[in-house]
């Protein structure tokens, strides 16, 4: 399967979401802010298992011009621990019912693969579900997702956070991502799932050299004719490329997140939301579009 890249994959066209019977437009790059209740992450700064530390944190993304919260409870890391539907809940909840009532101006994202969980925060009121594993790992969800009727970020991975890092052999990267999201986009898609969000799923399944491979090609997945997620934010892929840590990615980040938007990447899923919306004002006055986030 051979993609070309094309020089002007830029940000041209709008998208409609439905949530809950409302239309949320997507006219411009998006940036959702990440909100982790976890006490593992990957990225040390941005744990916040407090419900103190939570709340400054989501004041802080929306201070900074967050149009997203993406809230997220089970730690994703290579090698995590599973936790049960319940704890998921339990960590998650203070934030969610927080950014809910605090801020109804927001759009809020549960990161989630659990359908229990997903039932649970979409009864609440959250707005989308940010499914990394697209359904592989529980297959309710889309059903779930498909009753409240709201959008469903659909991920690529393979196997689970335990799991998915023995699990990057590929014969043709581009073209077996691909096709594995396919198949997880028509079961969506069977099960009832109007509103899809695609996500390449850089650091799931995946080593750096193929993140990079993988992201180069990264126009490819206007092919689904769906908004594009793109979360690169301080992983693997910047910081062993550049042989540093986490907590000196910010820059790399931001470089690849300007190339994304120029891939066509619809909304950045970030740490960082100032230095994202940076990125979004400058590019957009690049391409010769004035706005304001």
């Amino acid at each position: 399967m051979e993609f070309l890249r094309s020089e002007n994959t830029h940000f041209s066209r709008e998208w409609e979401l439905n949530i809950r019977g409302k239309l949320f437009t997507i006219s411009t790059p998006q940036v959702m802010g990440i909100v982790n209740c976890t006490p593992d992450s990957f990225y040390a700064s941005s744990q916040s298992s407090t419900i103190e530390k939570q709340q400054d944190l989501i004041d802080l993304h929306v201070k900074n011009g967050a149009t997203w919260l993406d809230i997220g409870g089970y730690s994703s890391r290579p090698g995590a621990e599973h936790i049960s539907e319940k704890v998921e809940i339990e960590r998650i909840k203070p934030a969610v019912s927080y950014a809910l009532e605090r801020y109804p101006e927001i759009k809020i994202s549960v990161d989630t693969f659990q359908s229990e969980v997903a039932n649970y925060v979409l009864e609440q009121g959250v707005h989308l579900i940010n499914d990394i594993s697209g359904g592989l790992i529980n297959s309710e969800i889309f059903s779930v997702v498909a009753k409240h009727q709201v959008p469903y970020v659909l991920m690529h991975m393979r196997g689970t956070p335990q799991t998915m890092a023995q699990l990057n052999t590929y014969d043709n990267l581009l073209q077996e991502v691909m096709v594995e999201l396919g198949t997880q986009i028509e079961k969506a898609r069977t099960a009832g799932v109007k509103d899809l969000i695609i996500d390449p799923g850089f650091g799931f399944a995946k080593n750096s050299t193929q993140n990079l491979d993988l992201f180069s090609y990264l126009e490819a997945f206007q092919l689904f004719d769906c908004p594009i997620l793109v979360g690169i934010s301080r992983k693997s892929l910047i910081y062993k490329t550049l042989g540093i840590g986490a907590e000196d990615s910010l820059n790399g980040t931001s470089v690849l997140n300007t190339l994304a938007l120029d891939k066509g990447a619809n909304i950045l899923r970030v740490h960082d939301v100032k230095e994202a919306v940076e990125v979004v004002r400058l590019w957009e006055k690049i391409k010769g579009r004035n706005y304001q986030l």
